[in-house]
């Protein structure tokens, strides 16, 4: 399939019935390095000139007149982004605060809750790891124990990933952390009938959605979570250092930044809107960003990518003889194929096999080591094409043919 057959030819907002470019045809208005295959904007994501303009003008700004800035432009500057950015998921500015990354965001939550002895913090075996040792670390700090539910991978159907969350539930669940889309394995997960299970046994909700803005549409109240963390630096395409927490009415006066500063005690906006002094551009350019997804076609790019992703796995793991581990209805920016090799399936030779695929191969696509496999993580972004998925085909199989 040519770079022009993955485009979908859907009429964006503004754009009279032109289809936006995608694949190679948008790949300029980033700086990637073009020496380099990259289908992993699942990592770190890429922000486009554009973003990254708009990020510089308003540290101009702030440069200019430091003072002036932080004390009379910031503030609303910060609720009007939130405000825009809220809205996209269906929610009110006065509900989302921007954080540095999920991870903070995720650590204010669980670093404010009153956890005590026979309380029960539930994570999956899928849980991104820093969010893991993190409930760890609340855990030992508070006495709290951390429950791990097993969820099968790949698993057979939505209804199997229920099953095995509401199995590790339990009247002492305090709180539950759910992935949204899960980071090592690419799940799409259930979150609504995950949640609902949740709340039988009365259980409060945290959402890392790290992967979801900008990779698969949101309605964040119609969630029923207490908590979501969202990062807008991946598919939304904002700078780095820009992620969200949104909180439900109710729950926004049990949660406190991580740094606690001079508005402690004013309320969920003030407390995190200043956490003290530092560069609040790659929230502020969040609007750059929105504006930007709403010129490549906003939804029709999610689902284009969604569809790309699962065109990807079938390429792959067609070339090299296994199997992907996404169903097309638990999948959507980022797929995973299984890599045909024997011998031990660990993190440490995960690691050590995605080391020589980017340095030697030039290919930057993450291993994992997962249910006694290693799987390939493979991302579908603006710039990919399905031909991008045949290269890394390519090179993946010399990879494994090569001694290590």
């Amino acid at each position: 399939m040519s770079s022009t057959d993955s485009t979908i030819s859907v009429k964006p907002r503004g754009e009279g019935n032109a289809p936006p470019p995608y694949g190679r045809a948008v790949r300029g208005e980033f700086l990637l390095d073009p020496d380099f295959l990259i289908v992993n904007h699942g990592s770190f994501g890429a922000a486009p000139r554009s973003v990254l303009a708009a990020q510089d003008e308003w540290r101009r700004q702030l440069e200019t007149s430091p003072t002036r800035f932080m004390n009379r432009v910031l503030t609303d500057a910060l609720r009007h982004a939130a405000g825009r950015l809220a809205a996209s998921m269906g929610a009110s500015g006065d509900d989302l605060v921007f954080v540095d990354n999920a991870t903070t965001g995720c650590n204010a939550v669980l670093r404010s809750l009153d956890l005590g002895p026979g309380d029960e913090i539930l994570v999956t075996d899928h849980t991104y790891p820093a969010i893991r040792r993190t409930a760890d670390y609340v855990a030992y700090r508070t006495g709290a124990r951390v429950v791990v539910a097993e969820i099968p991978y790949p698993p057979r159907d939505a209804a199997a990933i229920v099953a095995a969350v509401a199995g590790a539930l339990t009247p002492r669940t305090s709180l539950a952390i759910l992935d949204h889309v899960t980071s090592p394995t690419a799940l799409v997960m259930p979150l609504e009938a995950l949640i609902a299970a949740c709340r039988a046994v009365a259980a409060t909700v945290l959402v890392d959605g790290a992967h979801a803005p900008g990779n698969i549409p949101l309605d964040l109240p119609a969630l029923g979570t207490d908590w979501y963390v969202g990062n807008c630096h991946k598919w939304l395409m904002a700078p780095k250092g820009a992620g969200f927490l949104w909180a439900s009415k109710p729950a926004q006066a049990a949660v406190h930044p991580a740094t606690i500063s001079l508005h402690y005690g004013e309320g969920f906006t003030p407390e995190f809107d200043w956490t003290g002094t530092r560069d609040p551009s790659a929230c502020l350019a969040v609007t750059a960003a929105l504006d930007f997804q709403d010129r490549l076609g906003g939804p029709a790019l999610m689902q284009r990518n969604a569809t790309l992703a699962q065109q990807a796995a079938t390429l792959v793991a067609g070339r090299l003889g296994t199997e992907s581990g996404t169903e097309p209805s638990l999948a959507a920016a980022m797929t995973t194929v299984r890599l045909p090799l024997a011998g031990p399936a660990t993190q440490e030779r995960a690691l050590a096999l995605a080391g020589r695929l980017l340095d030697d191969y030039r290919c930057d696509a993450p291993i994992t080591a997962f249910a006694g496999a290693l799987w390939l993580r493979l991302s579908a972004a603006a710039y990919n094409d399905i031909d991008d998925y045949a290269e890394v085909a390519t090179r993946v199989a010399a990879l494994l043919r090569s001694p290590a």
